[in-house]
């Protein structure tokens, strides 16, 4: 019996541009950028989660970037 297909994740940011790590740990992936554009959402092309554009504030998510924030 095959277990049933759970949807993408899908988190709301307020930045265009975000980090991806796939959650980190075991089950991640590497580290990717990820951009925008004109259409307020991206979706990663490693753990299909979904990023959406919300208002500032609205989100929680946790950039895994180690350069979160712009500051190089």
């Amino acid at each position: 019996m095959n277990a049933p297909l759970t949807a993408p994740e899908e988190i709301i940011v307020t930045s265009h541009r975000i980090a991806c790590d796939g959650g980190g740990g075991a089950l991640g992936h590497p580290l990717v950028y990820l951009d925008m554009g004109d259409d307020g959402q991206v979706r990663c092309g490693y753990c299909d989660r979904l990023f959406r554009l919300g208002r500032k504030g609205k989100g929680d998510y946790h950039d895994p970037s180690p350069r979160a924030g712009g500051g190089h």
